[in-house]
């Protein structure tokens, strides 16, 4: 399969309907999970799409090393070429590798400013991201004002930020106290839930869409790849 037919076919294509046009450019949003459910494993699911699309992709991580996030996307890459008969598998490789920049921080390092310069360094070097993923922010700690630097600069970038939040549960009923304080700047955000033999994602907040759709999407605990549900 080329590479724009296994766009077109991404399961995120559903989860972009599910929510009326997906994150889109200029919007945070948030994955909620319990801990160890698959939240990496989305959010490296959502920024392959991107890179698929010829995107540029900055992942940063408070939470594993360089190498481990790498490994992390080989690992889906890998399983994603296997079954879908990827034409081309290596030059395809190393295109993402060449769009893809990440960046690791110690746990509570990262501040707004901190981003920026990250972002400012990519954008000399000729790259400035479509998508920025961010793993392991304290959203606990981390004030209204912090976060509106960064709905600013994403509407500066017009890129989505995604961040991820673990929950004390499995089952999430709503969107977390901590998150629901940031209500007005976060447009987006998905839970991942695990029913039977898949992670299912639910959406907690669609912009602001009273109604929220079923997402007909689902995270497979044993390849870590987004699939149909």
């Amino acid at each position: 399969m080329y590479r724009k037919f296994l766009n077109a076919r991404s399961p995120l294509r559903l989860l972009e309907a599910g929510l009326h046009g997906g994150l889109g450019p200029g919007n945070l949003g948030v994955v909620v999970a319990g801990r160890g459910v698959g939240k990496t494993s989305f959010l490296v699911g959502v920024a392959l799409d991107e890179l698929l699309r010829s995107g540029t992709v900055l992942h940063v991580s408070m939470e594993e090393t360089v190498a481990h996030v790498r490994a992390y996307y080989d690992t889906i890459f890998e399983d994603l070429a296997s079954t879908t008969h990827l034409e081309d598998e290596a030059r395809v490789h190393r295109e993402i590798d060449r769009l893809r920049r990440i960046r690791v921080y110690p746990r509570q390092a990262l501040t707004p400013d901190k981003l920026r310069d990250a972002i400012k360094m990519e954008r000399e070097a000729g790259s400035v991201p479509a998508l920025v993923v961010v793993e392991g922010l304290d959203l606990e700690t981390l004030q209204a004002e912090e976060l509106q630097d960064m709905k600013d600069l994403a509407e500066e970038l017009a890129a989505e930020i995604w961040f991820s939040y673990s929950s004390l549960d499995e089952r999430i009923e709503g969107v977390p106290a901590t998150v629901q304080r940031f209500d007005p700047l976060v447009s987006v955000v998905v839970s991942l839930e695990p029913q039977g033999d898949v992670v299912a994602l639910r959406a907690l907040k669609d912009h602001d869409n009273p109604d929220l759709s079923a997402l007909h999407v689902s995270l497979d605990p044993r390849t870590l790849l987004l699939v149909r549900a």
